[in-house]
């Protein structure tokens, strides 16, 4: 074999093992990781509900639910959202009758619960209002990997800039994926219902 073809063949056969090598440190990457009980999205809150009581995630356990952030003083988002989550929820029929919805504030400076009741009595009853102090509420925003940042309008007032995404949480408390909306309330009902 001359000078010339080793030469070659030296790197070439390092590049092989390097690719190789890479290979296999991304297939163990990738590779899905088995659960550990842990949410990487959601996971423990203690909130206070439109009724007054305090609840906790375990409430919600035993049945799909949803979740989604906002608050009572959105123009429009929310209740889009709310209303869209009702088409759901009645589209689910008597087999979704467990299933609820969360809407928690990220503005319980004025979503006091009687605030959160008054709002959701144009939805459907399965959506159930969750506030708290700053503390707890900005805890369970940051459980969700949601985002919040009150925003200041002219006037002195304010807005909430909040994450719009529905999460779709199982029977146990664990995220499934964000739940898509725009689509007919039959077809995502389906979806929900999967996870009865």
């Amino acid at each position: 074999m001359s000078v010339t073809v080793r030469r070659l063949i030296v790197p070439l056969i390092a590049l092989g093992l390097g690719l190789a090598t890479l290979a296999i440190a991304a297939v163990i990457v990738l590779r899905p990781s088995a659960p550990t009980g842990a949410a990487a999205i959601g996971g423990p809150f203690t909130l206070v509900s439109h009724e007054g009581k305090i609840v906790t995630e375990r409430d919600f356990r035993g049945a799909p639910h949803l979740v989604f952030f906002g608050f009572t003083h959105c123009p429009d988002v929310c209740p889009t959202k709310l209303f869209e989550i009702s088409e759901v929820l009645r589209a689910a029929g008597e087999r979704g009758r467990a299933v609820r919805a969360l809407f928690i504030t990220v503005d319980p400076e004025r979503d006091t619960p009687e605030a959160l009741k008054s709002y959701l009595a144009s939805f459907d009853e399965r959506i159930v209002g969750l506030t708290g102090d700053r503390p707890a509420v900005d805890a369970t925003v940051r459980a969700f990997r949601a985002y919040a940042r009150k925003a200041p309008l002219k006037d002195g007032d304010y807005t909430m800039e909040h994450t719009s995404l529905v999460y779709l949480m199982d029977r146990d408390g664990r995220f499934v994926g964000s739940f898509n909306l725009a689509r007919p309330p039959a077809e995502a009902a389906q979806e929900l219902l999967r996870q009865v």
